[in-house]
């Protein structure tokens, strides 16, 4: 959502830097808003100034008790206080946090915003959609947001914590999306008020998940099966008990691939057998990093641990050999994607995912991504 006005660009998705200047809107307590243009790696206390000279507050006004402070809110109304030091606030959010800009005294009386607790009722072109579309689009998105990422963002991202994080946009961005894809496939089979129509969605996203593992899409791959095993997804026993059981053993095949057991060693076998260009489950690449830095110590007795290091390089090395090649066929080629305008529009709230991008003169449903 935050990236909105970039990524609307009728070009190819070039990666985020801290210097890129966006515009952003933060709420008041009347949820009123006002849009400011600031940096990527900008900090609170310069969100702040702007918002005030926006405003129009004086000096001496911002230095009383009634000074703004800067707040996230989600949509479930979890609020925290943003402190002045921290910076790369827009990369930070959550999928369905806003800014807030309010007075102490005014912080307790914050609601979020009246779309974001709102239902939207599912639409039924999602039903029309063939899913080798649907799933060549997410391959083509995500590889574009993949190839984004330079690998010094996945050492910053452990190394340095939530709060010390500068320059990892683009890598917040694909885990964002992640999450997004997670909510969308739950969000459209819990809309779906027919137990006939919510069986063939059902049937038709555990499709999508098999031929984004074709196109070698194992981020979109893992997120639709992770986004089936919801809680509220598995629940849905009519719906289960429809679905045919040529695709019932499909999905046990991809539970079994996605299963954390003995350090994910399935789904490793299998990403070992592709040849790039593909699209790891990048989370487990942060995993792997975590483990590595959390395991041993970067210094001992005042001595570099050169052999952490270089087994963190390895790591980070075999993100390179998985875009050694371009993505020329499967979903590429299939979208012409030097041609077509990739647009990300994160939505308020799960049940509004965001859009697709357009192939051609046939617009593409909006929802579906």
């Amino acid at each position: 959502r935050h990236f909105r006005r970039i990524d609307s660009c009728l070009q190819t998705r070039v990666a985020f830097r801290g210097s890129d200047e966006i515009f952003c809107r933060v709420y008041m307590p009347d949820h009123s808003y006002v849009t400011i243009r600031s940096r990527l790696s900008a900090s609170v206390q310069d969100i702040l100034a702007s918002v005030t000279e926006k405003l129009q507050y004086s000096e001496e006004q911002s230095t009383r008790e009634d000074a703004l402070i800067l707040v996230t809110m989600a949509s479930s109304g979890e609020k925290a206080v943003l402190q002045p030091s921290e910076e790369c606030v827009f990369t930070t959010l959550g999928i369905n946090s806003h800014l807030f800009a309010c007075t102490r005294d005014t912080f307790d009386s914050l609601v979020p915003l009246p779309e974001e607790i709102q239902v939207v009722p599912g639409d039924t072109e999602i039903h029309r959609a063939e899913p080798e579309d649907i799933a060549n689009h997410l391959t083509a998105f995500h590889w574009e947001l993949f190839r984004c990422i330079h690998e010094l963002e996945f050492v910053d991202y452990v190394f340095h914590g939530e709060r010390g994080r500068r320059e990892t946009a683009n890598l917040e961005l694909l885990l964002q999306r992640c999450s997004e894809v997670q909510h969308w496939v739950g969000t459209e089979l819990l809309l779906c008020e027919s137990l006939g129509k919510r069986a063939h969605l059902l049937k038709k996203l555990i499709k999508i998940a098999a031929i984004c593992k074709q196109n070698q899409d194992m981020l979109s791959f893992y997120a639709i099966i992770i986004g089936l095993n919801n809680a509220a997804i598995s629940r849905l026993r009519l719906t289960w008990e429809k679905l045919p059981g040529k695709f019932k053993n499909l999905f046990r095949k991809f539970e079994n691939l996605t299963d954390p057991c003995r350090n994910h060693k399935t789904y490793r076998e299998v990403l070992a057998k592709m040849k790039p260009p593909l699209i790891p489950f990048v989370p487990l690449i942060l995993k792997d990093l975590t483990f590595l830095h959390e395991g041993s110590k970067t210094l001992l007795d005042g001595l570099v641990n050169v052999e952490k290091l270089h087994c963190i390089a390895e790591k980070v090395r075999t993100i390179r050999k998985y875009r050694s090649r371009p993505l020329c066929d499967t979903a590429q080629s299939f979208l012409g994607l030097s041609q077509v305008p990739v647009i990300v529009n994160h939505g308020s709230a799960p049940a509004t995912p965001p859009a697709l991008s357009r192939v051609g003169a046939q617009a593409v449903p909006p929802h579906l991504l």
